[in-house]
């Protein structure tokens, strides 16, 4: 029996995207986490909005409120950007006004950024946006399934480490 909520069934129970054949049988498991990558990203939009952020802004503004000012090829390190993607995410946060660029005063070809003082009331926010996130993708899960999950993923991502640093080779890695 259909639910009032919509196309959602009376068990909560939200139906998956479909998988088309060909994915199916060439690479379901790269699918769904494409879907549930691609599902996380729209759903931290969502709670980014209100904010001013767009989702990835977020990591740069959390390592910068949790360490403090950092240089700007330590940030590209840190959250495996590319320098042009990171160049790009600095420009729009500092048009926003919450960082601030200065030269390092040890070495002068070097960029060190720091979060404002006014950014810093949106931290609380951008927390429990993590937090939410963090709820949502778990949602169903005991402990025990979350641990399983968190060190089947860490598996899967260190089989890829090596296409991080490809990708940062041929300049095309992006937060």
């Amino acid at each position: 029996m259909p639910s009032t909520s919509g196309d959602q069934p009376s068990s909560g129970h939200v139906p998956s995207l479909p998988v088309p054949p060909m994915v199916a049988d060439l690479g379901p498991i790269t699918h769904a986490l494409f879907r549930v990558a691609r599902l996380n990203r729209l759903h931290a939009r969502k709670l980014l909005k209100p904010s001013g952020l767009h989702p990835a802004q977020e990591l740069v503004m959390m390592q910068l409120w949790g360490v403090g000012p950092q240089r700007q090829t330590d940030l590209v390190n840190l959250l495996g950007s590319d320098a042009a993607t990171m160049t790009r995410t600095i420009r729009r946060l500092e048009d926003e006004g919450f960082i601030t660029r200065r030269r390092d005063e040890r070495d002068k070809r070097a960029t060190i950024i720091e979060a404002t003082a006014e950014s810093q009331a949106l931290r609380a926010g951008v927390e429990q946006v993590w937090s939410e996130l963090e709820a949502t993708v778990t949602r169903g899960l005991d402990q025990e399934q979350r641990d399983v999950l968190l060190a089947l993923l860490e598996t899967v991502e260190s089989g890829q480490a090596h296409i991080l640093v490809d990708a940062q080779i041929d300049g095309i890695a992006q937060i």
